[in-house]
C-alpha cells in the first residue's frame, strides 16, 4: 500500500494530521506529488517533514516559484504575495532541497507528476475528461496520479469522471485512468478537510481518504503571519 499526498501548501497542521492518519494505518511508502509551500505559513516545517517522510517529492508550480525559477505573473495576486513571503523565509537549506526536486517519477504501469505528464514544467491542468483523454494518448502508462488543481477526480477512456471516498479497484487491463489526488492543505471542491490517497499497485485498488484538522489554527497563523487574510478564509470553506 502507497500514501499519496499533493498540494501540501506550507499547512503544517493538515500535513501532521495525515501524517498521523498513515502512521495508524501502517502504511509506507509514502509519495508526495509537489506543492511543499505556497499559501501557507509553515514552508520550512512542511518542507523538513515531507524530506523526512517521503520516499520521493515531485517539483510543483509554488515549489518552483519559490527557489526562483517560475515566472509569477500568472499567479493570481494572493499567490504572488504569498510566494514573495516564502521566498523570504525558506531557508537555504529548504531551497536547495526543493531545487532538487524531479517532474516527474515512472513505476510501471504508473507514471506520477504533479501537473501534467508531458510538459510537466508548463504547468498545465487536467480539468476535465478530455484533457485526461489527450495525456492518455500520449503516455504509454496505465495510470497517472496528479495534484495542481486541488480537485480529486478520476478520469478514466471508459467511465464517466466521479469521485468517491470507498475503495474502488482500477480495470488495468481494459482502462486507463487520470487520478487526482486531491489537496492536503489547501482544498478545494467545497470540503475543507484535508485528501489523500491511498493506492494498492499490487490489488489495483485505490481509496481517497478525507481528515479534519485544526483548520482554525492554521487560519490564525496565516493572519499571524500578515499574509492575505482570503487565504485564511479559503481554507475554512475549502474553495
Amino acid at each position: 500500500m502507497i500514501a499519496i499526498i499533493s498540494d501540501i501548501h506550507a499547512n503544517l497542521e493538515a500535513l501532521q494530521t495525515v501524517l498521523s492518519h498513515i502512521d495508524g494505518l501502517g502504511i509506507h511508502p509514502i509519495y508526495c506529488l509537489g506543492d511543499v509551500v505556497g499559501y501557507g505559513p509553515r514552508p520550512n516545517e512542511c518542507v523538513d517533514l515531507v524530506q523526512q517522510r517521503c520516499q520521493f517529492t515531485l517539483m510543483g508550480n509554488h515549489d518552483f516559484a519559490a527557489i526562483g525559477k517560475a515566472d509569477i505573473a500568472y499567479f493570481n495576486r494572493y499567490a504572488q504575495e504569498a510566494i514573495l513571503w516564502t521566498i523570504n523565509r525558506l531557508t537555504p537549506e529548504r531551497k536547495a532541497f526543493l531545487e532538487s526536486l524531479p517532474f516527474t517519477r515512472v513505476e510501471e504501469p504508473v507514471l506520477y507528476a504533479h501537473s501534467t505528464p508531458i510538459n510537466p514544467e508548463e504547468w498545465n491542468y487536467i480539468l476535465s475528461e478530455r484533457e485526461a483523454l489527450y495525456y492518455l494518448d500520449r503516455v504509454s502508462q496505465r495510470v497517472i496520479f496528479i495534484g495542481h488543481s486541488h480537485i480529486p477526480v478520476v478520469f478514466s477512456e471508459k467511465e464517466q469522471p466521479f469521485y468517491q471516498e470507498e475503495p474502488f479497484r482500477l480495470d488495468l487491463e481494459n482502462n486507463r485512468y487520470v487520478i487526482n489526488v486531491g489537496s492536503v492543505g489547501q482544498p478545494r471542491d467545497g470540503d475543507p478537510r484535508a485528501c489523500l490517497v491511498l493506492f494498492d499497485p499490487d490489488q489495483a485498488t485505490v481509496q481517497y481518504v478525507r481528515l479534519h484538522y485544526n483548520v482554525e489554527k492554521t487560519a490564525q497563523e496565516i493572519l499571524d503571519a500578515k499574509l492575505p487574510a482570503f487565504l485564511a478564509l479559503r481554507l475554512k470553506s475549502g474553495h
